[in-house]
Protein backbone atom coordinates (compact mmCIF):
# COMPACT_ATOMS: atom_id res chain seq x y z
CA UNK A 1 0.00 0.00 0.00
CA UNK A 2 1.38 3.52 -0.87
CA UNK A 3 -0.20 5.39 1.90
CA UNK A 4 1.16 8.77 0.76
CA UNK A 5 1.17 10.69 -2.97
CA UNK A 6 1.88 14.01 -4.02
CA UNK A 7 -1.21 15.67 -5.05
CA UNK A 8 -1.36 18.01 -8.03
CA UNK A 9 -0.50 21.85 -7.86
CA UNK A 10 -3.18 23.80 -7.49
CA UNK A 11 -2.71 25.09 -10.95
CA UNK A 12 -2.90 21.75 -12.68
CA UNK A 13 -5.93 20.75 -10.21
CA UNK A 14 -7.79 23.80 -11.74
CA UNK A 15 -7.34 23.32 -15.89
CA UNK A 16 -8.58 19.87 -14.30
CA UNK A 17 -11.48 20.91 -12.43
CA UNK A 18 -12.51 24.15 -14.98
CA UNK A 19 -16.37 23.24 -14.80
CA UNK A 20 -15.93 19.58 -15.28
CA UNK A 21 -16.73 18.38 -12.43
CA UNK A 22 -20.45 20.19 -11.85
CA UNK A 23 -22.18 17.88 -13.85
CA UNK A 24 -21.31 15.23 -13.17
CA UNK A 25 -24.05 12.71 -15.07
CA UNK A 26 -24.25 9.23 -13.08
CA UNK A 27 -25.60 6.39 -15.97
CA UNK A 28 -28.24 4.37 -14.79
CA UNK A 29 -27.54 0.94 -14.98
CA UNK A 30 -29.51 -2.40 -14.80
CA UNK A 31 -33.19 -2.44 -12.83
CA UNK A 32 -32.96 1.45 -11.66
CA UNK A 33 -29.60 1.21 -9.83
CA UNK A 34 -27.06 4.38 -10.21
CA UNK A 35 -23.73 3.50 -11.69
CA UNK A 36 -21.15 5.26 -9.31
CA UNK A 37 -17.15 4.94 -10.46
CA UNK A 38 -15.09 4.75 -7.53
CA UNK A 39 -10.74 4.52 -7.22
CA UNK A 40 -8.28 3.22 -5.00
CA UNK A 41 -5.16 2.25 -4.43
CA UNK A 42 -5.14 -1.83 -3.57
CA UNK A 43 -4.36 -1.91 -0.24
CA UNK A 44 -6.98 -3.07 3.11
CA UNK A 45 -8.98 0.05 2.94
CA UNK A 46 -10.60 -0.41 0.23
CA UNK A 47 -12.39 -4.28 1.91
CA UNK A 48 -15.28 -1.75 3.07
CA UNK A 49 -16.40 -1.06 -0.53
CA UNK A 50 -15.44 -4.80 -1.61
CA UNK A 51 -17.49 -6.08 0.90
CA UNK A 52 -20.38 -3.36 0.16
CA UNK A 53 -20.18 -4.49 -3.48
CA UNK A 54 -20.37 -8.38 -3.35
CA UNK A 55 -22.55 -8.90 -0.65
CA UNK A 56 -25.62 -6.43 -2.48
CA UNK A 57 -25.46 -3.91 0.24
CA UNK A 58 -24.97 -1.31 -2.15
CA UNK A 59 -27.80 -2.50 -4.61
CA UNK A 60 -30.23 -2.29 -1.34
CA UNK A 61 -28.75 1.56 -1.39
CA UNK A 62 -29.60 1.53 -5.37
CA UNK A 63 -26.35 2.15 -6.12
CA UNK A 64 -23.81 -0.11 -8.70
CA UNK A 65 -19.98 0.84 -7.25
CA UNK A 66 -17.53 -0.03 -9.92
CA UNK A 67 -14.43 -0.12 -7.84
CA UNK A 68 -11.37 0.45 -9.93
CA UNK A 69 -7.29 0.10 -8.78
CA UNK A 70 -4.99 2.76 -9.36
CA UNK A 71 -1.36 2.84 -8.80
CA UNK A 72 -1.30 6.57 -7.36
CA UNK A 73 -3.33 8.54 -5.68
CA UNK A 74 -2.44 11.80 -7.83
CA UNK A 75 -3.95 9.49 -10.91
CA UNK A 76 -6.87 9.49 -8.64
CA UNK A 77 -7.08 13.02 -7.58
CA UNK A 78 -7.13 13.63 -11.11
CA UNK A 79 -9.74 11.42 -11.86
CA UNK A 80 -11.89 12.75 -9.03
CA UNK A 81 -11.42 16.43 -10.55
CA UNK A 82 -11.90 15.36 -14.25
CA UNK A 83 -15.44 13.50 -13.64
CA UNK A 84 -13.84 10.02 -14.70
CA UNK A 85 -14.20 8.75 -10.72
CA UNK A 86 -16.99 10.12 -8.93
CA UNK A 87 -15.49 8.72 -5.40
CA UNK A 88 -11.80 7.97 -4.57
CA UNK A 89 -9.77 6.36 -1.69
CA UNK A 90 -6.91 8.79 -1.04
CA UNK A 91 -4.20 9.24 1.97
CA UNK A 92 -4.95 11.29 4.74
CA UNK A 93 -2.18 14.39 3.64
CA UNK A 94 -2.53 14.56 0.25
CA UNK A 95 -6.41 15.61 1.27
CA UNK A 96 -4.91 18.04 3.90
CA UNK A 97 -2.78 19.70 1.58
CA UNK A 98 -5.53 20.03 -0.71
CA UNK A 99 -7.96 21.60 1.44
CA UNK A 100 -5.22 23.82 2.45
CA UNK A 101 -4.55 25.07 -0.86
CA UNK A 102 -8.10 25.43 -1.89
CA UNK A 103 -8.59 22.42 -4.04
CA UNK A 104 -12.34 21.48 -3.63
CA UNK A 105 -12.13 18.39 -2.74
CA UNK A 106 -14.26 16.43 0.53
CA UNK A 107 -14.09 13.30 2.70
CA UNK A 108 -17.42 11.17 2.80
CA UNK A 109 -16.61 8.53 4.25
CA UNK A 110 -13.46 7.46 6.32
CA UNK A 111 -11.48 4.85 5.46
CA UNK A 112 -8.19 2.75 7.15
CA UNK A 113 -7.78 3.83 11.06
CA UNK A 114 -4.38 3.30 13.03
CA UNK A 115 -4.56 2.27 16.22
CA UNK A 116 -1.94 2.03 18.52
CA UNK A 117 -3.32 -0.91 20.09
CA UNK A 118 -3.59 -3.32 16.99
CA UNK A 119 -0.62 -1.76 15.11
CA UNK A 120 -0.18 -2.69 11.22
CA UNK A 121 2.20 0.34 10.33
CA UNK A 122 5.97 0.09 11.58
CA UNK A 123 9.40 1.92 11.33
CA UNK A 124 11.85 -0.84 10.54
CA UNK A 125 15.50 -1.24 10.74
CA UNK A 126 17.63 -4.45 9.80
CA UNK A 127 17.72 -7.55 12.37
CA UNK A 128 21.29 -7.01 13.15
CA UNK A 129 21.37 -3.17 12.96
CA UNK A 130 22.98 -1.19 15.96
CA UNK A 131 19.98 1.14 15.90
CA UNK A 132 17.85 0.58 19.39
CA UNK A 133 16.52 4.17 19.87
CA UNK A 134 15.26 7.30 18.30
CA UNK A 135 18.59 9.01 19.52
CA UNK A 136 20.39 6.10 17.50
CA UNK A 137 18.60 7.26 14.42
CA UNK A 138 19.98 10.63 14.10
CA UNK A 139 22.12 11.33 11.02
CA UNK A 140 20.54 8.49 9.92
CA UNK A 141 19.22 7.88 5.65
CA UNK A 142 15.21 6.65 6.06
CA UNK A 143 13.44 5.34 3.35
CA UNK A 144 9.50 6.60 2.50
CA UNK A 145 7.09 6.28 -0.19
CA UNK A 146 7.50 9.68 -0.66
CA UNK A 147 8.52 13.35 0.50
CA UNK A 148 6.21 14.84 3.13
CA UNK A 149 3.95 12.20 3.17
CA UNK A 150 2.54 10.43 6.72
CA UNK A 151 5.46 8.27 7.09
CA UNK A 152 8.03 11.08 6.69
CA UNK A 153 6.18 13.55 9.05
CA UNK A 154 5.11 10.39 11.26
CA UNK A 155 8.49 9.79 11.67
CA UNK A 156 9.66 12.90 12.24
CA UNK A 157 7.28 13.53 14.94
CA UNK A 158 8.17 10.17 16.75
CA UNK A 159 11.73 10.87 16.77
CA UNK A 160 10.92 14.41 18.28
CA UNK A 161 9.07 13.63 20.65
CA UNK A 162 11.60 10.62 22.32
CA UNK A 163 14.76 12.03 22.39
CA UNK A 164 15.68 12.38 18.68
CA UNK A 165 16.41 15.24 16.18
CA UNK A 166 14.86 14.65 13.34
CA UNK A 167 16.35 17.39 10.89
CA UNK A 168 19.59 15.21 10.64
CA UNK A 169 17.71 12.64 8.49
CA UNK A 170 18.53 11.67 5.19
CA UNK A 171 15.72 11.21 3.33
CA UNK A 172 15.31 9.07 0.54
CA UNK A 173 11.97 7.90 -1.68
CA UNK A 174 11.54 3.95 -2.07
CA UNK A 175 8.44 2.20 -3.02
CA UNK A 176 7.05 0.65 -0.06
CA UNK A 177 8.35 -3.25 -1.87
CA UNK A 178 11.70 -1.54 -1.91
CA UNK A 179 12.30 -0.95 1.72
CA UNK A 180 13.57 -4.33 3.01
CA UNK A 181 15.13 -4.80 -0.14
CA UNK A 182 17.28 -1.02 1.08
CA UNK A 183 17.75 -2.33 4.39
CA UNK A 184 19.40 -5.39 3.34
CA UNK A 185 21.58 -3.30 1.35
CA UNK A 186 22.60 -0.86 3.36
CA UNK A 187 21.18 2.01 0.71
CA UNK A 188 19.02 3.01 4.19
CA UNK A 189 18.88 2.47 7.80
CA UNK A 190 15.26 2.45 8.26
CA UNK A 191 12.08 2.96 6.57
CA UNK A 192 8.68 3.24 6.73
CA UNK A 193 6.23 -0.30 6.10
CA UNK A 194 2.53 -1.55 6.20
CA UNK A 195 0.71 -4.81 6.14
CA UNK A 196 0.95 -6.82 3.93
CA UNK A 197 3.85 -5.62 2.74
CA UNK A 198 5.62 -5.56 6.48
CA UNK A 199 4.31 -9.09 7.29
CA UNK A 200 5.83 -10.44 4.34
CA UNK A 201 9.56 -8.72 5.32
CA UNK A 202 8.62 -9.81 9.46
CA UNK A 203 8.28 -13.41 7.82
CA UNK A 204 12.21 -12.52 6.09
CA UNK A 205 13.44 -12.80 9.31
CA UNK A 206 16.02 -9.96 7.63
CA UNK A 207 14.43 -6.85 9.43
CA UNK A 208 12.80 -6.00 12.82
CA UNK A 209 10.68 -3.14 14.00
CA UNK A 210 12.25 -0.31 15.25
CA UNK A 211 9.14 1.28 16.61
CA UNK A 212 5.56 1.58 16.14
CA UNK A 213 5.85 4.93 14.76
CA UNK A 214 2.65 6.55 14.34
CA UNK A 215 1.71 5.79 18.25
CA UNK A 216 3.46 9.22 18.78
CA UNK A 217 0.54 10.87 16.59
CA UNK A 218 -2.12 9.42 18.61
CA UNK A 219 -3.74 6.52 20.19
CA UNK A 220 -6.28 6.46 17.31
CA UNK A 221 -6.72 8.41 13.83
CA UNK A 222 -7.21 8.22 9.91
CA UNK A 223 -4.76 7.49 7.52
CA UNK A 224 -6.65 7.16 4.71
CA UNK A 225 -10.63 8.42 3.52
CA UNK A 226 -12.83 8.48 0.51
CA UNK A 227 -13.70 11.84 -0.97
CA UNK A 228 -15.66 13.25 -4.03
CA UNK A 229 -15.64 16.58 -5.40
CA UNK A 230 -17.49 19.38 -3.30
CA UNK A 231 -19.73 20.29 -6.45
CA UNK A 232 -20.24 16.68 -7.35
CA UNK A 233 -21.31 16.36 -3.26
CA UNK A 234 -23.45 19.12 -3.66
CA UNK A 235 -25.61 18.23 -7.24
CA UNK A 236 -25.76 14.28 -6.15
CA UNK A 237 -26.34 14.33 -1.83
CA UNK A 238 -28.44 11.59 -2.38
CA UNK A 239 -26.15 9.28 -4.66
CA UNK A 240 -22.84 10.42 -2.09
CA UNK A 241 -25.29 9.61 1.34
CA UNK A 242 -26.09 6.15 -0.45
CA UNK A 243 -22.88 5.44 -0.41
CA UNK A 244 -21.59 6.52 2.52
CA UNK A 245 -23.96 4.81 4.15
CA UNK A 246 -23.34 1.64 2.90
CA UNK A 247 -19.72 2.03 3.44
CA UNK A 248 -20.50 2.62 6.67
CA UNK A 249 -22.26 -0.90 7.62
CA UNK A 250 -20.07 -2.51 5.36
CA UNK A 251 -17.02 -1.80 7.39
CA UNK A 252 -18.76 -2.70 10.76
CA UNK A 253 -19.41 -5.87 8.69
CA UNK A 254 -15.54 -6.19 8.05
CA UNK A 255 -14.17 -5.21 11.18
CA UNK A 256 -15.81 -8.28 12.86
CA UNK A 257 -15.11 -10.42 10.12
CA UNK A 258 -11.87 -10.54 9.37
CA UNK A 259 -11.31 -14.02 8.01
CA UNK A 260 -14.38 -13.98 5.61
CA UNK A 261 -12.69 -11.30 3.79
CA UNK A 262 -9.24 -12.68 3.06
CA UNK A 263 -10.51 -14.49 -0.40
CA UNK A 264 -11.94 -11.41 -1.41
CA UNK A 265 -9.27 -9.04 -0.56
CA UNK A 266 -6.59 -11.04 -1.89
CA UNK A 267 -8.34 -11.02 -5.43
CA UNK A 268 -8.03 -7.45 -5.79
CA UNK A 269 -4.72 -6.74 -4.54
CA UNK A 270 -3.18 -9.60 -5.00
CA UNK A 271 -1.81 -10.58 -1.85
CA UNK A 272 -1.82 -14.06 -1.00
CA UNK A 273 -4.10 -15.05 1.52
CA UNK A 274 -1.45 -16.99 3.57
CA UNK A 275 0.01 -13.43 4.23
CA UNK A 276 -3.00 -11.51 5.16
CA UNK A 277 -4.48 -14.28 7.08
CA UNK A 278 -1.31 -14.03 9.39
CA UNK A 279 -0.96 -10.07 9.25
CA UNK A 280 -2.40 -7.58 11.79
CA UNK A 281 -5.28 -6.23 10.01
CA UNK A 282 -6.50 -2.81 9.65
CA UNK A 283 -9.55 -1.51 11.48
CA UNK A 284 -12.03 0.69 9.37
CA UNK A 285 -13.48 3.93 10.08
CA UNK A 286 -17.31 3.84 10.52
CA UNK A 287 -18.19 7.45 11.14
CA UNK A 288 -16.39 10.85 10.32
CA UNK A 289 -15.13 12.15 13.47
CA UNK A 290 -12.93 15.24 12.96
CA UNK A 291 -11.06 13.87 16.44
CA UNK A 292 -9.78 11.35 14.42
CA UNK A 293 -8.45 13.32 11.77
CA UNK A 294 -7.77 16.79 13.80
CA UNK A 295 -4.19 15.35 14.88
CA UNK A 296 -3.08 14.79 11.37
CA UNK A 297 -4.06 18.21 10.64
CA UNK A 298 -1.77 19.08 13.45
CA UNK A 299 1.06 17.55 12.76
CA UNK A 300 1.15 18.59 9.25
CA UNK A 301 1.12 22.11 9.95
CA UNK A 302 3.91 21.28 13.07
CA UNK A 303 6.40 19.88 9.87
CA UNK A 304 5.21 22.93 7.76
CA UNK A 305 3.51 20.52 5.33
CA UNK A 306 0.59 23.39 5.07
CA UNK A 307 1.37 26.85 6.38
CA UNK A 308 -0.94 26.40 9.67
CA UNK A 309 -3.26 24.08 11.34
CA UNK A 310 -7.52 24.36 10.76
CA UNK A 311 -10.48 22.96 11.90
CA UNK A 312 -10.22 19.31 10.35
CA UNK A 313 -14.46 19.90 10.85
CA UNK A 314 -13.81 21.81 7.22
CA UNK A 315 -12.85 18.86 5.07
CA UNK A 316 -15.93 16.37 6.19
CA UNK A 317 -19.45 16.40 4.45
CA UNK A 318 -22.04 16.57 7.13
CA UNK A 319 -25.19 14.76 7.65
CA UNK A 320 -24.31 11.73 5.08
CA UNK A 321 -24.82 8.39 7.72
Amino acid sequence: MVLEVQLMKRSDAVLLLGGAVAGYPLAASGQGLTMLKAAGVPEEAVTSVLWAEQSGLFRRYGLDVDLQPQRSGTAIAAGVAGGAYQIGKSSIVPLITAHAKGIPFIIVAPGGLYRSAKPHIALLVRADSPIKTAVDMNGRTLGVSALEDLYTIGIKNWMDKNGGNSTTLKIVELPLSAIEGGLETGRIDAGGSVMPALQSSLDSGKVRILAHMFDAVAPEFMYTAWFTATDYLKNNRKTVAAFARAESQAAAYVNGHPQQTIDMLSKYTAIEPGVIARMTRASLGTTLDPKLLQPCVDMCAKYKVIASAFDARDMLANGLT
